[in-house]
């Protein structure tokens, strides 16, 4: 199987827990945690798909992701307590599921001849957008748009990826150092508290 689909099948697991610990803090019910884990393990890959015209989208064409969905849900809900012992492992796995969706959205839009800053913006959505999604229906302001470095580090990836493709590195390389780079970047600014600027007006 290749590489980059265990790390999409993780990363999409992982989404699913984090939809449902996020909507089981909000006390939702099942039906609402279950809907939660959904657009937040693929909201991101469903827009992608949707703006690029690649219909079905990716998911519905793949009965797997919907079986790691239902499966991420229900350990969450089974074992909520020992995952939320988990913290720090889910970070890590959440961190690898970003910087691997941040690619496939990147290759994907290139494989279909959308110009490179697009082709980032394609990157950036299937990785982010799940998390936007989900943390908007739970009523809280979307991560990314918190001083945490979290969609800077995937556009870092992206550009990484773009300038060890023009320089013709061969094509694993260039994947396995876009990932690398992504989690190193979120390792080291939650490591040492790196934030960007905050945005303050003056009357």
């Amino acid at each position: 199987m290749d590489l980059l689909l265990v790390f999409d099948y993780i990363g999409t697991f992982v989404f699913a827990i984090s939809g449902t610990l996020t909507a089981a803090e909000k006390r939702l019910d099942f039906f609402g945690a279950t809907v939660i884990g959904f657009v937040t393990a693929v909201g991101g890959g469903t827009l992608r798909d949707m703006m690029l015209g690649d219909l079905p989208v990716a998911w519905m064409q793949n009965l797997n992701y919907f079986w790691l969905i239902i499966a991420g849900v229900a350990v969450t809900i089974i074992f909520r307590k020992h995952v939320m012992q988990l913290k720090r492992t889910l970070f890590l796995f959440d961190t690898i599921g970003i910087a691997v969706f941040t690619i496939l959205g990147l290759k994907k839009a290139l494989l279909l001849n959308i110009d490179p800053p697009l082709a980032v913006m394609m990157g950036l959505s299937s990785a982010v957008v799940g998390g936007v999604i989900r943390d908007t229906l739970c009523n809280e302001v979307p991560l990314i748009f918190h001083r945490e470095i979290y969609a800077t580090a995937c556009i870092a990836g992206a550009l990484i990826y773009l300038l060890l493709n023009y320089l013709g590195v061969p094509e694993a390389i260039c994947e396995l150092s876009t990932v690398v780079s992504i989690i190193a970047i979120r390792i080291v600014v939650v490591r040492f508290n790196i934030a960007l600027p905050r945005l303050i007006m003056k009357e």
